[in-house]
């Protein structure tokens, strides 16, 4: 294994032990099948915790702050039991304006462009799952200049840059593995109300100075034995 490849899956590990040390016991971390198995029993857990999100309008700037507002709010035991199913998130498309009469959303943004259910079992979503589509976005995310991001707050002097690796990655890829980094980020301490971010998306994470404070790590579409950075938050850095 290559050095990077160490350190990417060094960085995935981490993610495991942080919301899963009672995995670390089961799994060897060190491998990336011992990594790949811990995620998998996550996903076939029946205590699995997760989010569904109903998209309508998409602007990636925009729905990183609505993302980060709904996480902000969360019950903080809620936000807890979704951390120890690695904030697991179903993006599903529709428009929450007609749907807010027969659902119940714990976050809708402003002009209804997205909306989030609270933290909850999965069996809790079924109804709504069953009624509209998995969001399919197969085109890459469009391209942007860097976009500066203030999160609702008061504002702070704390910046970090928010990174999407965009090459071979399409723009549905892109809400979840953003989504995973931000609400995270939230839940972990790493952002709080008012602060800035950078949205910034390059090819690949490669020959970035600033250090990442979290990293979204996954195997390579068509090397399943090779990882990738896929998205990342930097320590903090001044605005430029």
């Amino acid at each position: 294994m290559s050095p990077i490849q160490e350190q990417l899956l060094d960085q995935a590990s981490r993610r495991v032990r942080s919301a899963r040390p009672d995995l670390a016991e089961r799994f060897d971390l060190g491998t990336l099948a011992g990594l790949l198995d811990a995620q998998q029993a996550v996903t076939s857990s029946a205590e699995e915790t997760l989010v569904v999100a109903v998209v309508h309008r998409l602007e990636l700037a925009e729905w990183a702050r609505a993302t980060c507002e709904f996480a902000f709010a969360l019950d903080p035991a809620a936000g807890a039991r979704w951390r120890r199913s690695f904030t697991r998130t179903v993006f599903l498309a529709g428009n929450p304006a007609n749907l807010r009469e027969r659902f119940r959303f714990a976050h809708v943004a402003a002009g209804s462009t997205a909306a989030w259910t609270a933290p909850g079992p999965g069996s809790s979503a079924t109804t709504l799952r069953r009624l509209l589509k998995l969001l399919d976005a197969p085109a890459g995310p469009p391209a942007r200049p860097d976009t500066l991001i203030q999160l609702p707050g008061p504002p702070t002097a704390r910046h970090r840059d928010l990174y999407l690796a965009t090459e071979g990655c399409t723009l549905a890829e892109a809400l979840v593995h953003l989504n995973h980094v931000l609400v995270e980020a939230v839940l972990d301490g790493l952002l709080s109300p008012g602060d800035r971010l950078t949205l910034r998306q390059v090819p690949r994470l490669i020959g970035i100075s600033t250090p990442f404070a979290a990293l979204r790590v996954v195997t390579e579409p068509h090397h399943p034995d090779r990882l990738k950075a896929a998205a990342g938050l930097t320590e903090e850095t001044p605005v430029v």
